[in-house]
């Protein structure tokens, strides 16, 4: 979340680079007007209302960079509806979220970050554990352009087509994702302490272009073939193709030829370019999206259906292998994430 530079003019320090925000507040209309002027609705139950301890802190770098932290003490909901285009990596830094966008839900935690972009991904809700405490690291479209051009080859102006996208899922538990983690919350820190770091220019612009160079160079996005010249740069129609029929038949009895069949490509093909643009192969996706439509049946209320019942409708018979992976995958049991809802 990155307020605007008018919410913050005569809060802070004059030898800041940039605005900075500091807001907290346990009143929840004030909390909810200040996120209102974000483009972000907050919704707390009445329960939880009373828990409300809404704190959000964060700093500008040189280059349009943001880094934060958000907590609302209660469990949350919130829906965001950005009207730029940055691209928001959130880093949780005590407990765990979930984000929906797109049909699909995307828990976060200590070793998994979710990074998306705004407005192409169009609005998304983000479900907040109590005691929750998350890192926003937001970058701007121009400056991620300008970088992305560099590495092509091509001129600043040039038109970059079609639009950066990069891999949903960042890993913050080891590699260059850990590295950009301790990174940014370097930065916060420090900002928060005051400390001489967050009133250096050329120290934050260094910093700002560490963080743009790892995410191009080492995380996966429609350009990363083009930039290692290693093939299209553009996640290919085949892909499209077999998640389409993936997404269609996740009740079905799917098997990898059925795949292959509907993308219409070799299967070493589907094969390779899954491994690139997705990152896992065709039937671990398939695995990992029957997972996600049980997760939303069992947090849907309409959803009456035992827990086992809800498994097997999508797929699952082994209940005891499901359940353990399950909870690898979302921090809970099954039962748990039921009830939560109730």
């Amino acid at each position: 979340m990155t307020p605007s530079a008018d919410q913050n003019k005569g809060t802070g320090e004059a030898s800041l680079i940039r605005p900075h925000v500091d807001f907290s507040s346990k009143n929840l209309e004030r909390t909810r007007q200040f996120l209102f002027e974000n483009n972000i609705q907050l919704d707390v139950t009445r329960l939880d209302a009373s828990n409300l301890s809404a704190r959000v802190t964060g700093i500008y770098l040189p280059d349009s960079m943001y880094v934060g932290s958000t907590e609302y003490g209660a469990r949350a909901s919130v829906q965001v509806t950005p009207q730029r285009v940055d691209y928001w990596l959130l880093i949780p830094l005590h407990g765990r979220m979930e984000t929906s966008v797109r049909g699909h839900q995307y828990v976060s935690d200590a070793r998994r970050s979710f990074l998306f972009s705004y407005p192409a991904m169009g609005p998304s809700r983000i479900e907040v554990d109590a005691g929750a405490v998350r890192m926003t690291v937001v970058l701007s479209n121009a400056s991620l352009q300008r970088q992305l051009a560099a590495l092509l080859g091509k001129p600043p102006d040039a038109p970059l087509c079609p639009p950066l996208e990069f891999a949903l899922v960042m890993d913050v538990a080891s590699g260059y994702g850990r590295s950009i983690a301790r990174l940014a919350y370097v930065v916060l820190t420090q900002f928060e302490r005051g400390a001489p770091l967050a009133r250096n220019p050329v120290a934050l612009a260094s910093l700002e272009q560490f963080v743009v160079n790892q995410l191009l160079l080492s995380h996966a996005h429609n350009y990363s073939g083009a930039i290692y010249n290693t093939g299209s740069s553009v996640a290919p129609r085949d892909v499209k193709r077999a998640i389409d029929y993936i997404e269609a038949n996740l009740t079905a009895r799917v098997r990898l030829p059925d795949i292959v069949a509907a993308a219409d490509v070799p299967g070493r093909t589907l094969l390779k370019h899954f491994a690139r643009f997705r990152g896992v192969s065709p039937m671990e996706y398939l695995r990992a999206a029957r997972f996600e439509a049980v997760r939303r049946a069992l947090l849907d209320e309409a959803t009456s259906d035992a827990v086992a019942d809800v498994a097997v409708n999508w797929g699952f018979s082994q209940m005891g292998r499901f359940s353990t992976e399950y909870r690898k995958r979302f921090g809970e049991r099954p039962s748990e994430t039921r009830r939560r809802l109730r």
